[in-house]
């Protein structure tokens, strides 16, 4: 089949409701093509004449390439190019730029290996792409892709953040001789030991935040072809921010950005993995460049185990200090992030800055001392996942809040309520100077309280144990940032004479409804039915920006789409006033028609754009919002554990959610409900384990890597949202979403299995708990020895 250029557009089918603009649950407008199979991913697209690429793979942790002989794979049937780094060096291809803005403990600019698109020299981790065949199918490619021989060095090799840092380490690059690509200090020390020191209270934890995979069900797709007339090239990928790997891969391969364009169409999941550019993805535009010929890589589940960004994998040691009537009077916070083999800019900030922004959370706590070191290792890189740093803090602070409780004999809710940030201390800025606008901590927390029935839980744990359960009460109260601070955004609005409204934005679909939102928004401004709103996304053509992650998409995002389409009314009300020669003080607005008022004069908004010069009206709207959102929440979970399995189900799952105000409940359930189950995975099963001796990943397949599972919850989730509170930054008065449910699941049922320890007797279990909590970790630790 030929090139195609074009981009997605959404438009809702006209039997579909209308006039359901914000507020109503609006069923999503992708959802029809999807559920036809009509769905666009990158791997549907094939141009005449594609070429297929596939990776070779370094399976050694830690060596230096001795050679690389490529001459067999290149003799094999339908081959058209097989490169190492090498090649790429000699002609003149960059390495990626780590981006990262800390320094090491020394003072020091932080030290990463630099990152090649393909290994030069050294394979730093198990899976690293070392050579990439190009052919005229995939099975062509792999089979060239196996003939490649490498001669390697094997090296030693530390895949634990103790091996990393231990005297006389292996070390990834000279720049870190002790491993530790960057560190951050934050609050005082000084003032923090004192607060210790005269605490009635101390509460210290040690606490693993497990690396995982985003397990995406769409893997990385790149298709990249050039245009021979323009000389630019092009990219259909699966990605959450098009212009930002437009701008990424052009500058490696020495090109300006408009030479370059990226089309995202539909992508299958995100989470954060999808973010900015990788090796891969540059490799395959070079390839495409050099052959002049369109190619495509779409990964198999064993590389996107092995060489996409992992999430989280934390070390922590953690305290509070209390004082008798259970006042937190400090709080330190020691971490370790294993950053990988290449650590990247957006890596490293999670857990040395963002993180951080949330660590006090609701909690009103000005004395800390937090220091975070980012350490190198054989490992794959980490970056953001469905969170980003916040889920980690906020695991962290809540267990230190249920365990205080345990510890002190304080109820745990009595010890959040004397800790909250009360209503009238907003704005409030926390200690790592991030200022809430809004807030109302205590009564999100009395709201969730009641829908979980917490009084009535003595009953159902009675109920448990008639039936030889063990049953646990869980509690979160936390809050979380979101924005990614980049808060200008860019829309294009057209009005066309064909009776349709075409809104551009560079925010990006990944399955979250984002175009169903954006098209609701529009209704609220235009006053015209939903089958006349198209939402174009994804394509750098048509505009620029930041794209969507940081849960971002609808506070800057939709803030822009409202704000672009008010400006294109007030623009099109002054062509109105022309075209009825009136004044524009006299000309209304209403449901898709200018009249003038006392008067039966009349013009079609459709009618208005024919009638101009391009027949069209078009604005180019570019807003800031003020700030980022502080959206929070109280989640309440049960579970039942099986002491003779160790086997834990989580029974009851209620929430009251503070997300500001709702454009469209159904959609906003949806990603509060979701993002609880990813949270739970990661509390109940998930882990990336890399073999200490060998290197290798040995949870890299669905065999072997446990994904959350429909079975594992065994209820119905009650999901409410308090509108109450809206935010003051930004004009819609919404609040981020798409990550507060992973944020407050894990630490919601993690404190819930602790509780079912200790009420049966064993509280001294509760402060080791550590996620995952498998079945065979829960039965070891109620049967210790055996």
């Amino acid at each position: 089949m030929p090139v195609n250029n074009t981009v997605k557009e959404t438009c809702l089918n006209s039997d579909q409701p209308t006039r359901f603009g914000s507020g109503h649950a609006v069923r999503r407008v992708e959802d029809d093509a999807l559920l036809k199979g009509q769905g666009r991913y990158t791997d549907d697209f094939a141009p005449d004449g594609v070429k297929r690429a596939c990776f070779a793979r370094s399976a050694y942790p830690h060596a230096r390439i001795v050679s690389v002989d490529t001459s067999t794979a290149l003799a094999m049937p339908g081959v058209l190019a097989v490169l190492t780094g090498a090649d790429l060096v000699v002609a003149g291809v960059k390495p990626m730029p780590h981006g990262i803005g800390f320094p090491r403990p020394d003072g020091t600019p932080a030290a990463s290996p630099l990152r090649h698109l393909l290994a030069h020299e050294r394979v730093r981790y198990v899976g690293e792409a070392v050579a990439v065949v190009v052919a005229d199918t995939l099975q062509q490619a792999r089979d060239a892709a196996e003939a490649i021989g490498v001669n390697y060095e094997d090296l030693p090799h530390v895949v634990t953040m103790d091996d990393a840092m231990a005297a006389g380490a292996s070390t990834l690059c000279d720049q870190a001789p002790d491993n530790i690509c960057a560190a951050m200090k934050h609050g005082d020390a000084t003032a923090t030991d004192a607060a210790f020191a005269g605490a009635a209270h101390v509460v210290k934890l040690n606490i693993t935040n497990q690396r995982v995979a985003a397990l995406s069900i769409e893997p990385r797709s790149v298709l990249a072809y050039p245009d021979a007339s323009t000389g630019r090239l092009t990219m259909r990928m699966s990605t959450q921010m098009p212009t930002g790997v437009r701008n990424s891969v052009a500058g490696l391969l020495g090109l300006a950005p408009d030479q370059m364009r990226v089309i995202v169409d539909d992508v299958g999941g995100g989470f954060g993995m999808k973010t900015g550019m990788y090796a891969e993805d540059g490799a395959v535009a070079y390839c495409a460049k050099l052959l002049q010929r369109p190619v495509k890589w779409v990964a198999d589940r064993s590389e996107e185990f092995l060489s996409s960004y992992h999430g989280r994998d934390i070390q922590t040691q953690a305290a509070l200090a209390l004082a008798a009537d259970g006042k937190i009077l400090g709080l330190r916070v020691h971490s370790q992030a294993n950053v990988g083999a290449y650590a990247t800019g957006t890596g490293v900030a999670i857990q040395l800055l963002i993180g951080p922004w949330v660590q006090t959370s609701v909690y009103d706590i000005q004395t800390i001392d937090f220091q975070f070191k980012a350490v190198l290792t054989n490992t794959a890189s980490t970056g953001a996942y469905r969170g980003a740093g916040r889920p980690e803090a906020i695991h962290i602070m809540e267990r230190l809040m249920d365990e205080a409780a345990r510890q002190t004999g304080i109820d745990r809710v009595a010890l959040r309520r004397r800790n909250f940030i009360q209503p009238e201390q907003m704005p409030y800025k926390n200690p790592m100077a991030q200022v809430y606008d809004t807030g109302k901590f205590e009564q999100v927390m009395d709201k969730g309280l009641v829908l979980a029935d917490w009084n009535g839980f003595a009953a159902r744990e009675a109920q448990s144990k008639q039936r030889g359960k063990l049953r646990g009460l869980g509690l979160a109260t936390f809050l979380e940032w979101t924005g990614g601070n980049v808060f200008e955004e860019r829309v294009t609005v057209t009005v066309l004479p064909d009776g349709i409204v075409e809104v551009f934005s560079a925010v990006n679909a990944m399955g979250q409804g984002i175009a169903t939102t954006l098209a609701q928004l529009v209704v609220d401004v235009f006053g015209l039915p939903l089958d006349r709103i198209r939402i174009v996304l994804g394509d750098t053509d048509k505009g620029t920006g930041f794209g969507s992650a940081g849960s971002r998409s609808i506070f800057t995002g939709g803030s822009a789409v409202q704000t672009g389409a008010e400006r294109t009314i007030e623009h099109a009300k002054k062509l109105a006033a022309t075209e009825l020669e009136a004044s524009e003080q006299d000309v209304i607005y209403r449901n898709g028609q200018f009249s003038v008022k006392g008067t039966d004069m009349a013009i079609d908004l459709f009618a208005l754009a024919n009638k101009q010069t391009d027949h069209r009206i078009h604005i180019d709207s570019t807003s800031t919002v003020s700030g980022p959102t502080w959206p929070n929440g109280c989640h309440v979970s049960e579970v039942e554990i099986d002491p003779a399995t160790g086997e834990v189900q989580v029974v009851a799952y209620a929430s009251v959610n503070d997300v500001g105000r709702v454009i469209n409940p159904m959609i906003v359930r949806g990603q509060l409900d979701g993002g609880a189950v990813q949270g739970m995975g990661q509390a109940f099963a998930e882990a990336l384990v890399y073999d200490r001796e060998t290197g290798q990943l040995v949870t890299g397949s669905l065999s072997d890597y446990t994904a959350p599972r429909a079975d594992a919850m065994a209820c119905m989730f009650v999901t409410e949202m308090d509108q109450s509170t809206p935010c003051k930054n930004n004009p819609l008065g919404v609040k981020g979403v798409g990550e507060l449910g992973t944020i407050g699941a894990g630490p919601c049922v993690v404190n819930a299995v602790a509780d079912a320890l200790a009420r049966a007797g064993r509280p001294e279990l509760s402060p080791i708990v550590q996620m995952p909590l498998t079945s065979a970790k829960v039965w070891g630790l109620l049967n210790p020895g055996a």
